[in-house]
């Protein structure tokens, strides 16, 4: 008897971004799992309150990795999982795996005013660049020099951060999701390193998801009217 898949606890695909870096992860590793979709927002719950959550997470938050025998939390977490069971998830070359899990785990801490001013919201698109803080513009300054540096160091053996595929790239990607909703100008050849992540087939699968999602976040959908 086979045992029963781990379940990825989600929320919305139109606004969690920090569900959409594990789902990629295991999607990338090749891993089987469920998903189960818990909404964060909607008329019944505000502003991200579902009280179902606490049933399913000690935190109150999502995503969650429920593996049949562990319970576990945090995006990176679940990441770290995923590449146990899979680990070309990560760089195999050691200088370049300890950079990926440093950027990937500076995106986990880091960049509080890119969340907060330029929130994830994958069916929606703005007609001109907004403004934004000057930490939001030192956040993206930080981003972009980052990437470049990367890409410049180590992607010669392909078009991702890292060359091939991997948690990194998991990690930024609902970054690049946010860059093209609200039309934050790209140069070469970030713009190159964008186009790979948005025609990831795993990512549309994600976004072709969110934009028949019935739910909505008011106070998201109001930002840079």
């Amino acid at each position: 008897m086979s045992s029963p898949l781990p379940i990825l606890f989600i929320g919305n695909k139109n606004y969690s971004s920090w569900s959409l870096r594990p789902w990629l992860a295991l999607r990338w590793g090749g891993i089987a799992f469920a998903e189960r979709l818990m909404p964060l927002g909607g008329e019944h719950y505000g502003r991200g309150t579902n009280p179902a959550l606490r049933s399913v997470s000690p935190t109150g938050r999502i995503p969650l990795l429920d593996t049949g025998t562990v319970r576990v939390h945090e995006s990176l977490a679940i990441c770290e999982w995923a590449a146990e069971r899979a680990p070309s998830l990560w760089p195999a070359d050691a200088d370049a795996r300890a950079e990926a899990r440093a950027v990937s785990s500076e995106m986990h801490a880091g960049f509080a005013a890119v969340r907060r001013e330029l929130s994830m919201n994958v069916r929606r698109r703005v007609s001109a660049p907004p403004s934004w803080s000057d930490d939001a513009a030192k956040d993206l300054d930080r981003l972009f020099g980052m990437w470049a540096d990367l890409r410049a160091r180590f992607g010669e053996g392909g078009p991702w951060l890292f060359g091939a595929r991997s948690i990194a790239d998991a990690m930024f990607a609902p970054v690049v999701t946010r860059l093209r909703t609200y039309a934050v100008p790209m140069r070469a050849p970030l713009d190159a390193y964008c186009a790979t992540v948005l025609a990831d087939a795993d990512l549309r699968a994600w976004e072709a998801d969110a934009e028949l999602e019935p739910w909505g976040i008011a106070q998201t959908d109001a930002l840079y009217p």
